[in-house]
């Protein structure tokens, strides 16, 4: 699951260049919980939970059915 996560991530990271920011996998963990660090101004901006629970989390869902969370770290 953890490539499946990583090709996913790698696939969002340009959006969230473009805006300045960046997103690190940390760990992809057994029951479904994907951490994540927000990096650059992803990692201050106000609207990081919504970059993270309706851009990250909602494409995790989309493309690896058995994600079940994103959490910040």
């Amino acid at each position: 699951m953890f490539e499946k996560v990583k090709q996913v991530i790698d696939e969002i990271r340009p959006m969230l260049k473009a805006d300045g920011g960046d997103v690190e996998l940390i760990e992809v963990m057994d029951d479904g919980t994907v951490k994540l660090r927000l990096l650059g101004a992803c990692g201050h901006c106000p609207m990081s939970i919504m970059t993270l629970k309706m851009g990250i989390e909602k494409r995790l869902k989309e493309r690896v059915p058995e994600v079940k969370e994103a959490i910040a770290v």
